[in-house]
């Protein structure tokens, strides 16, 4: 059974979310996993009713959720492993809760990182679509209106029907070759390759580094604040986040935080170290440690630096709409222009 479901989607971020939450809901009930599955598999829809009966059946052969999760096969290696570990320690309750709080988080950005590549998709779609009836019907019919009454163009209306000609070529490629970056983009992400989209962007465009440094650091407090509510100890927490991390240079800092803590530095001084963290909330983390409260600090880190990703995605968005709007509007006028010159000059004549 398992390995025809295999070939399945995986699930999103949103459905794990729902299923974490509804099985935390009901450790805290008190019933056991099994029971409380096959209850909501009759209770809900049918493909969250399938996926609880599923998995309770999967449970009830192996006598283990990270076991029955693993044989599904269709969530994330991460909650595999971190169910694993609640189930040894005896906090899978808390471990649930805290992995429902990372996915809806992961969903948000998800999503907004897709919106942000799908509207100005779509805005480039329609301006390369304009100037491209501009070129194949408008002025086709100026142009026969002109030679029909047999009056040949000026030289500043040559000179601007070129200069429109021009523009409107360079600007067609120019779109058409964004449009199809976007496309292969948007593509290779919802198949599974955000991190290789964003790892190339970054390579490329300056924003969209600033923009991933904050997604960063929102999935690692995340998985950090998480782990640490949940009972761990902070080199467990490390540990865990290089699995969840797929940006090279902060696994090489974790990694590197991981070295110094084991020769004794202090973990303050390790993440200041390191440059994951300025140094006021370092000093902030450091104070929420001294009172007992450093989980719920890095949890606040982690809604923040996706709060200032998704300010920084719609500041990209919002630069990208005007511009691609400036362009349509200057190679419309060069083209009227080239149009209108020609014709204020037969009216002059005329008059």
């Amino acid at each position: 059974m398992s390995e025809n479901v295999k070939t399945v989607r995986k699930l999103s971020n949103e459905e794990i979310s729902v299923f974490c939450s509804s099985a935390a809901m009901i450790l805290d009930s008190g019933m056991t996993l099994h029971e409380g599955l096959e209850v909501l598999s009759e209770s809900g829809d049918n493909e969250a009713g399938d996926l609880c009966r599923a998995v309770g059946l999967l449970m009830n052969e192996s006598g283990s959720l990270s076991d029955a999760l693993r044989q599904y096969g269709r969530f994330p290696e991460y909650m595999t492993e971190m169910t694993a570990v609640g189930e040894k320690t005896g906090r899978l309750g808390e471990v649930l809760r805290g992995l429902q709080v990372y996915y809806a988080r992961e969903g948000r950005i998800r999503g907004a990182i897709v919106s942000a590549i799908t509207y100005p998709m779509i805005l480039g779609f329609m301006v390369l679509g304009i100037i491209v009836v501009m070129f194949t019907a408008v002025m086709p019919v100026f142009g026969r209106v002109l030679s029909g009454m047999g009056i040949a163009m000026t030289s500043s209306g040559t000179t601007m029907m070129h200069i429109g000609t021009s523009a409107g070529a360079v600007v067609i490629a120019a779109v058409g070759l964004i449009v199809v970056l976007a496309v292969a983009m948007l593509v290779m992400y919802k198949c599974g390759r955000g991190r290789q989209v964003l790892e190339l962007l970054c390579r490329v465009l300056p924003p969209v580094r600033s923009v991933n440094q904050k997604l960063m650091g929102s999935r690692l407090f995340s998985v950090l604040g998480m782990m640490l509510s949940a009972g761990f100890t902070m080199d467990d927490a490390l540990e865990m986040v290089p699995a969840v991390i797929g940006d090279e240079t902060v696994n090489t800092r974790v990694n590197h935080m991981r070295q110094q803590m084991s020769e004794g530095v202090l973990f303050a001084d390790a993440l200041k170290d390191s440059k994951l963290l300025d140094d006021l909330h370092v000093r902030m983390l450091s104070v929420a440690a001294a009172a007992g409260r450093e989980s719920e600090e890095m949890l606040q880190l982690a809604q923040n630096y996706e709060e200032q990703a998704e300010e920084a995605i719609s500041r990209l968005v919002s630069i990208i709409e005007p511009t691609l709007v400036a362009l349509l509007c200057l190679v419309i006028g060069g083209i009227l222009l080239s149009v209108m010159l020609p014709m204020a000059g037969i009216i002059s004549s005329i008059l």
